[in-house]
Order: structure tokens, then C-alpha cells, then sequence
């Protein structure tokens, strides 16, 4: 491609998104400045050519693995995108577009051996057209959507959700609502989300689609078999729809806050943090009742009211561990703290240990330091908010073990004197990224 051309193409894909983010405002401006609005005139707008290619460039960056036709992102840019694309929507167009079977693979569950989760993989053409979908829609619910959710949605993350819960329990909350949904996104009710979809999108088109995902076939051991529930995990659209489903509990729960307390909900995770423990237990019949309608139901051996008070219990919520902790400088002040949980400890170390194996010996060094720096940057990017100097201690030593050790075997050496052959300096000189002195303190020790 020449340099021109490479510029026209630039170019081109600039104008599309400002075109896809234009369509986007103007479809969530009508939608907040009309709560009653249904919307009869979208599935127009998920075959436009700027549509379909943000949603290619979302999926291209996602990368994944093929779905049942075996065809991989690489696959499509050698066989040309635009083609691709160009048969896509004109599928879709002439109404002869039909989803594939996801294909069903099951993944490990960090920090949980022997556990396994299942997703099911669509086709890279079911992805752009999910994608697509989501692109179109997320703003319409996206207006109606409540502070209370923080999962996936624009401009909001998981450490917002965090801090939330900080900010309340050091306002005297120290009761906490902890749940867990179970195989929420395998058992939503089609019927009761479909409904909650309907509230805004009368769109006969687009339903259809919607519909067509929900009841695409899993294939597995050769065999495809129908879900009665539940959305397309693994796929573009499906944390949306969750979002969709369960802003009935968001609507129920913060709607008689002052009965239970204070909603904190990504996707399925999700606590209540309350003055008391009634209004926790009312919390927790409240949620049931709503989870029930959706198809869905709180796990009792992982669901539970947390006492915080004076540091007396504790909860996990997101990678992180939640704690009330006195103050040096205060005392008989109590504020929340939060540090790596013990299964993110134990998600880093067993990395660590995969990418420092006795296999790898008859490589350098570095080449174990170039893939553990990556590893190490996103773990600590993520805990660097919170009160981990000590965790983030401990991990830079296992780091410090592990490569040396890795070193006493590939030069021959015996014993476990690793720490006076390989000493900190060595370390350092090998490039290693640390954890230690990368803590976001103003966050971290921010005022109530």
C-alpha cells in the first residue's frame, strides 16, 4: 500500500468513527430526553458501512478464537475486509443473515484448580455483527442505565465501583450485602430479558436478531444442542445484555435505598452496602425476588452479609480484598482499605511460576524477563490504586526467587543459595519490572 493510499485509508476510518460517534449521541440524546420512547428504526443502522467497520476494527483488536467455521481473524484480512464486510451487510439487508452455532470451550477458572468455565465462541462474521448490534444499542439503554452499574459500560470501570464502596462504608456503612449471581449469563430467562429489551426497542428487525443469538445452537462433542436460557457468553453483545437484565435489580434496589443501602453492581458481581444488618438482610430478600423474575438466583455458598465494623470481617469484590483498617493517626477512626486478594496473590504466582519454568533454563535470561515485564506491569497497573505496598513486596520477592532459581538451573548449580549468587543487583541489571514504588498513593489514601 502506498503512502498516499495508507493516508486515504486513515483518512476514511476517521470520518467513520466521528459518523458512528455522531449517530451514537444523537440516538442516546433521544432516548434520555424521552424515557417512554420505543425505538422502531434501528436494524437500518447496524448494516451502515461505517457501523460495520468499527465494529471489525472492535473485534480485530479482541482478537479470539475461530468459531465452528474454523475462520480466523487472519483468515478475514487476507481474504480482504472489505469484502467481508460488504457480504456481511448485504446479508443482513436482504434478511438471509443467520448466526452459527457457538462453538463450546471450557476455560480454566483463575485461582480455582480443576475449575472450569464455559464460553461459547461465535464466528468471527457473528462477532462483527454482535458488535455492530451493541454499537447501535448501547446507547438507547445506555440513557436509561443507572449510577449504581459500573460493568461495562462508557467511561465507568472497575475501580470506580471500588471507590464508591469506600466512600460509603467510611460514611458509617458497615454492613455489607455480598453476592454472587449464579451462571447468571448461562440462566437469564430469554422471555423476561426479551421484555426488558421490548421497554425500548420495538424494532421488529433487530428483535429478530436478538432472538436468533439467544437461540443459536452449542456445539460440543460434535453434538448441538438448544439453550433454554441465558445469553452468548464470550461474545460482543452479551455484557450488554446482562446490563439490560439486570437493571431491574438496579432499578428495585436503589429505588428503596433508604430500606436497604447503597447498590454496587459490575455485571453480575455486585454488593449492598448498609447501615445494619436488617437492612442487609432486606436487601438480600429484595434481590431474590428480583433474581427470580429474571430467571436467576444468589449462590448460598458464596453469597453472605459481611460485618465490617472495627476491622472485624472483610470482603472480595473484584480482584480486590476490602477492609476496615484503624488509623495510625486517628485512633478509634476506622476507614476501608483494600489490597490484592488472596486468589489475585495466588493468579500472579502461579503466572510467575508458569513463566519461569525449569523448561525455559536453556533460553537467556532475558527472555524469561521479557515475558514476566508484561505480565507484571498489567497486574500491577490494575492493584496500584489500592493499600499493596506489602503484597507488591512480596510479589517482587517471589519474582526475585523465581528467576533465580531459574538461573541456578540453568547454569548447573546446586543447593538454594539463590539469593547470595543471584543477589538484588543482578536483578536490576537484568531489567526486571517492579512492583515496589509504583503505588498511587493520593488514591489510595484518598480523604472520605
Amino acid at each position: 500500500m502506498s503512502a498516499g493510499s495508507s493516508a486515504s485509508a486513515i483518512g476514511q476510518a476517521g470520518i467513520g468513527l466521528d459518523r458512528v460517534r455522531a449517530l451514537q449521541r444523537v440516538l442516546y440524546r433521544s432516548a434520555k430526553q424521552s424515557p417512554e420512547r420505543r425505538f422502531h428504526a434501528l436494524f437500518d443502522k447496524v448494516a451502515r458501512s461505517d457501523v460495520m467497520l468499527r465494529a471489525w476494527s472492535d473485534v480485530r483488536a479482541n482478537r479470539g478464537a475461530p468459531g465452528v467455521d474454523g475462520i480466523t481473524i487472519e483468515d478475514v484480512e487476507q481474504s480482504g475486509v472489505q469484502a467481508f464486510l460488504e457480504e456481511l451487510a448485504s446479508g443482513l439487508k436482504a434478511g438471509g443473515y443467520r448466526p452459527k452455532p457457538l462453538r463450546r470451550v471450557h476455560i480454566p477458572k483463575p485461582g480455582r484448580p480443576g475449575k472450569t468455565r464455559p464460553l461459547g465462541i461465535p464466528t468471527v462474521a457473528d462477532r462483527v455483527v454482535m458488535a455492530a448490534a451493541r454499537i447501535v444499542l448501547e446507547p438507547v439503554f445506555e440513557a436509561d442505565f443507572l449510577a449504581s452499574s459500573y460493568g461495562f459500560r462508557p467511561k465507568r470501570s472497575a475501580h470506580m465501583a471500588i471507590e464508591a464502596i469506600r466512600v460509603e462504608t467510611n460514611r458509617g456503612a458497615n454492613w455489607v450485602f455480598d453476592a454472587d449471581i449464579k451462571a447468571c449469563f448461562d440462566e437469564i430467562d430469554h422471555d423476561a430479558l426479551m421484555t426488558e429489551i421490548g421497554r425500548r426497542v420495538v424494532d421488529r428487525q433487530m428483535l429478530k436478531l436478538l432472538r436468533c443469538w439467544l437461540r443459536a445452537g452449542i456445539f460440543e462433542g460434535g453434538v448441538i444442542t438448544e439453550p433454554g436460557s441465558g445469553t452468548p457468553q464470550g461474545s460482543p453483545i452479551s455484557p450488554l445484555l446482562a446490563n439490560i437484565a439486570l437493571h431491574r435489580l438496579d432499578q428495585a434496589l436503589q429505588g428503596n435505598e433508604r430500606q436497604t443501602g447503597k447498590l454496587v453492581r459490575y455485571a453480575d458481581d455486585f454488593v449492598v452496602v448498609c447501615l445494619t444488618n436488617e437492612r442487609a438482610r432486606h436487601a438480600r430478600r429484595q434481590t431474590e425476588m428480583v433474581l427470580a423474575d429474571l430467571g436467576l438466583r444468589v449462590s448460598p455458598q458464596k453469597t453472605r452479609i459481611v460485618e465490617l465494623t472495627r476491622g472485624k470481617e472483610g470482603f472480595d469484590f473484584l480482584g480486590f480484598h476490602l477492609h476496615k483498617v484503624e488509623s495510625w493517626k486517628w485512633r478509634g477512626k476506622w476507614y476501608l482499605q483494600r489490597w490484592p486478594s488472596a486468589r489475585a496473590m495466588n493468579n500472579i504466582r502461579a503466572k510467575v511460576r508458569q513463566l519461569t519454568d525449569r523448561r525455559y533454563s536453556g533460553l537467556p535470561i532475558d527472555a524469561a524477563v521479557e515475558r514476566l515485564n508484561p505480565v507484571l506491569r498489567g497486574w500491577g497497573n490494575y492493584f496500584r490504586t489500592g493499600n499493596s505496598a506489602r503484597k507488591f513486596a512480596q510479589i517482587d520477592s517471589y519474582v526475585h526467587e523465581r528467576l533465580a532459581i531459574l538461573a541456578c538451573n540453568k547454569h548447573g548449580l546446586s543447593g538454594r543459595k539463590w539469593d547470595s549468587r543471584f543477589d538484588g543487583a543482578w536483578l536490576g541489571r537484568l531489567g526486571v519490572y517492579t512492583l515496589a514504588g509504583t503505588i498511587n498513593y493520593r488514591s489510595a489514601h484518598a480523604s472520605r
